[in-house]
């Protein structure tokens, strides 16, 4: 799809209430189905109902006339929406959870538990205005979720990630109505970060909210295909972790397996829904494994992301266990990665 100069323009018309975030334009999207029907015959449905979605409502919409004001429309129509049928496939795929792409079949709604160890309830360990994610999402209303389906062993959240348990429980009806008092302190978006095994809630609390917000999915973008489908029509920017270069790596430090192709799957999916802000956090001794295929493959595939290369990596956790990482970047890392970013073009 044709990409504006400007990765994040449609974002910024969300965030300054000129346009409707993506979740409100699918509440209010009717979809006819039965909630008792198969979960093939919702995904049919749903499969049906996204095309006609996106013939209606273009993400570039850059012919906006024969749509109506969006952001006036604060009422969903009487009967189902494309939201209310996302949500009910989320609940259903708990019940063999296929969040993401470990795809352990738990039934989370029985209290089983996979690899991300979390049951059908949601936690969040805190949410505030942050002042430390990139310039064009602060002040940015973040929501740490607890829980990871990754096991980084630099992690520098790892009382969150590796304590699934802890935090408050989620109410969606009361995070939409914080989200709202958030906003109206000046939030430019909203933000889950480690979204993938809460999507069900996630959708849940796109359905209680009032406000026109853009909603930002803070990931490792490791999700599953049938995650990424749900995704589609309702997030407004991804911002994705694109952590490594290869399986190998991907394996040894995250625990991550076929870690490559579902990234890119998954980043592929998003550009062509939204628009994406694609983190890379440079590690020691990984410029040329890592970072340098990340750059090539980004350049070839979705040009036109906002691109930021990190160095904030500091070793965390269980760093000190792997000598290669176990220290902080060099200045000649630093300028190494920065060359082969500004010899892409990016």
């Amino acid at each position: 799809m044709h990409k504006p100069l400007n990765a994040l323009s449609r974002y910024h018309r969300v965030s300054a209430g000129i346009e409707e975030a993506r979740f409100r334009t699918a509440k209010n999207f009717p979809v006819d189905f039965d909630i008792d029907a198969p979960l093939s015959d919702l995904w049919s449905i749903h499969g049906d109902a996204m095309s006609d979605f996106h013939r209606a409502y273009r993400s570039d919409l850059a012919d906006r006339s024969d749509l109506p004001d969006q952001p006036e429309r604060d009422k969903k129509p009487a009967g189902r929406s494309l939201l209310d049928l996302k949500i009910k496939i989320a609940d259903r795929m708990l019940e063999n959870c296929h969040l993401c792409d470990r795809r352990c079949g738990a039934n989370r709604k029985k209290g089983e538990m996979g690899y991300c160890r979390l049951g059908a309830v949601s936690r969040y360990s805190s949410e505030f205005l942050h002042y430390g994610e990139e310039p064009e999402l602060v002040p940015s209303h973040t929501v740490f979720l607890s829980g990871c389906v990754f096991s980084c062993v630099y992690c520098q959240n790892w009382e969150i990630s590796t304590h699934p348990d802890l935090g408050i429980p989620i109410l969606p009806e009361d995070v939409a109505r914080i989200a709202a008092t958030r906003r109206g302190l000046g939030a430019r978006n909203l933000n889950f970060v480690t979204p993938t095994p809460h999507l069900h809630t996630i959708l849940h609390i796109l359905a209680e909210m009032r406000v026109n917000t853009p909603i930002v999915w803070n990931s490792n973008m490791y999700h599953s295909e049938e995650a990424a489908k749900l995704l589609c029509g309702v997030i407004d920017v991804y911002l994705g972790d694109f952590k490594y270069g290869n399986d190998e790596c991907a394996k040894r430090y995250s625990n991550a397996p076929h870690y490559w192709d579902t990234v890119t799957r998954n980043f592929l999916c998003a550009y062509d829904d939204s628009e994406i802000l694609l983190r890379q956090l440079v590690l020691p001794g990984h410029v040329e494994c890592c970072t340098a295929p990340i750059i090539d493959w980004v350049r070839d595939h979705i040009p036109a992301v906002r691109f930021n290369l990190m160095f904030q990596y500091r070793p965390a956790y269980l760093a000190y266990r792997y000598p290669e990482i176990a220290r902080s970047l060099t200045e000649g890392e630093c300028e190494q990665a920065s060359g082969l970013l500004a010899e892409s073009g990016f």
